[in-house]
């Protein structure tokens, strides 16, 4: 058989880098006489335009982790470097490709990549299949059933979703016992920029953020390592239904215990977010012996990232503020300075600067963490735009997608998703600590300096004596910083900046989008009354 009979299929892997419940990848294999996995450095796929090591290297052990997987099948994954248009063409003319397919990216950051691929395949006679997995539902779906327009209020999102009805269930694995896979020559693999051994961060320029210190928890990258993470947190969804208890990574974040967080295997596709969210249902039927609805705050935090999604899909500037048409264009403070000690975890709030190191040593922080970092950066203390924290966000974050990661900061900073700056409630970044670290514990891990004060000072420090700095071995202003703000003062100069905005805008009709009730706020910002500074 010559290269151009039969039907060459390829899988082109960019997010969605699993085996199980990947209906473009049982496309791809369906009447193919030779199939072949590529993932396409372009220096934009999967987040690679801004990234820094630890999500760069989460997504080199995914790739590693799938290529291991395709080799025991007798296949690989090839690792080429290119524009994907270009490289389709040059696959077209080589060995006769005949059908391309994969996972919806839905982001409107992709569309430009997406098009320039399929009006390529039109002209060459490829056929194109794209699947949506990424998402439970697809987003311009809920879009038409909401009349053509995105759902401007998470309840209205949420009223919306049922109508199209549950999301479809994982699809069967691959049957690979009568795969045929393909091989690329040396010359296409000279042309392309092919990987000849897996490559590292170090490949791409890159170096650890913190070069001094171990990271203190490993996050592990692939389909392999999601599945049985999986399978552990299932046990404590099981637990928390039995006792009563919704969302307990939520309601109960634990700072210091192994993670269970499945956001950057969800971010990369190496956890299928249909698989997730059915083995959640189905043990909440199994526990309850009843079902519940697709807005059930059993997986909340779901749905919150179907929302964000949904909200960007035609939204090209989404991640901005100008010329952002659902946000607020809000006139922060323009201050290099206090935004580099925020990064840097230098801001002299032990439990602000303790996610932030967090964040750049393991590139995560816990979602309850995310939100005071991020209050406090913006509309609590610091009055600097979200644009710059979502920077920072997608550049360390291992599981930072374009979409929700922006769609969070908007919430938090009130420049969308809040009615009409109307919610007053700013998280004390001290208070909010002490609730979520009593003990100090999780300060003490990433703020070491500080571990030699008691819990009566380690939340406050500024307020020991001099003679317990001393005793403490760490002085204010020369061990560790000095406050960057008086959060007192700031935060409520800061409601005052947000009452003025709002009374300018109460004559406009913008379309902003807000939440429903003050209900959804605390649930959102994880907030009790002993926690907020000014509620009017």
């Amino acid at each position: 058989m010559n290269k151009f009979e039969g039907t060459p299929s390829l899988l082109w892997f960019r997010h969605g880098l699993r085996l199980h419940d990947n209906p473009a990848l049982l496309e791809a294999l369906k009447d193919s006489s030779e199939f072949y996995a590529v993932f396409i450095f372009d220096g934009e796929s999967a987040g690679t335009k801004l990234v820094g090591y630890n999500r760069m290297n989460f997504l080199l052990e995914s790739l590693k982790d799938l290529n291991d997987q395709l080799k025991s099948h007798g296949g690989k994954l090839y690792l080429l470097r290119g524009k994907p248009s270009k490289i389709v063409k040059r696959l077209h003319e080589e060995i006769g490709l005949k059908k391309i397919c994969f996972e919806q990216d839905c982001e409107p950051i992709w569309k430009d990549r997406d098009d320039s691929v399929k009006i390529m395949c039109a002209e060459l006679g490829i056929t194109v299949v794209e699947k949506v997995s990424h998402t439970l539902w697809d987003p311009k779906e809920i879009i038409g059933t909401n009349g053509g327009t995105p759902p401007l209020t998470y309840q209205l999102f949420i009223e919306t979703v049922p109508i199209i009805g549950t999301p479809p269930r994982p699809v069967r694995d691959a049957d690979w016992s009568n795969v045929t896979f393909g091989t690329l020559a040396n010359s296409l693999l000279v042309e392309f920029e092919a990987f000849n051994s897996f490559p590292t961060p170090e490949s791409f320029g890159l170096e650890r953020e913190v070069k001094d210190e171990t990271p203190i928890v490993r996050w592990i990258g692939g389909e392999t390592h999601a599945l049985l993470q999986l399978a552990q947190r299932l046990k404590v969804e099981e637990n928390a239904f039995q006792n009563g208890v919704y969302l307990p990574n939520q309601a109960y974040p634990d700072l210091i215990g192994p993670p269970t967080s499945q956001s950057a295997a969800l971010r990369f596709g190496c956890l299928s977010v249909r698989r997730f969210y059915w083995e959640i249902h189905d043990i909440w039927i199994k526990v309850q012996g009843k079902d519940c609805p697709p807005s059930s705050s059993i997986t909340g935090q779901l749905m919150w990232r179907e929302y964000f999604y949904t909200m960007s899909v035609d939204n090209p500037f989404y991640a901005e503020m100008e010329k952002n048409p659902i946000c607020l264009n809000i006139p922060w403070a323009d201050d290099d300075k206090n935004l580099k000690k925020w990064s840097k975890g230098e801001t002299g709030y032990p439990f602000i600067d303790a996610a932030m190191r967090q964040l750049r040593l393991e590139g995560w922080m816990p979602h309850a963490a995310r939100n005071a970092v991020a209050c406090f950066l913006t509309r609590g203390d610091l009055w600097i735009s979200w644009e710059r924290g979502l920077s920072v966000f997608l550049y360390h974050l291992i599981d930072a997608d374009w979409s929700v990661c922006a769609g969070n900061w908007m919430w938090v900073s009130s420049s969308a998703f809040e009615r009409l700056l109307d919610c007053t409630l700013c998280v004390s970044p001290v208070s909010y600590g002490q609730r979520l670290d009593p003990w100090g514990t999780y300060i003490k891990r990433y703020v070491p300096e500080l571990s030699g004060f008691s819990l009566e000072y380690v939340h406050e420090p500024w307020k020991a004596s001099l003679d317990v700095q001393e005793s403490a071995g760490c002085i204010i202003g020369h061990d560790y910083p000095e406050r960057v703000v008086d959060h007192d003062v700031a935060s409520k100069r800061n409601q005052k900046n947000m009452e003025n905005i709002r009374k300018s805008l109460m004559s406009e009709s913008a379309q902003h989008c807000c939440p429903s009730n003050e209900e959804e706020t605390r649930n959102f910002l994880l907030i009790i009354d002993e926690e907020i500074d000014h509620v009017h």
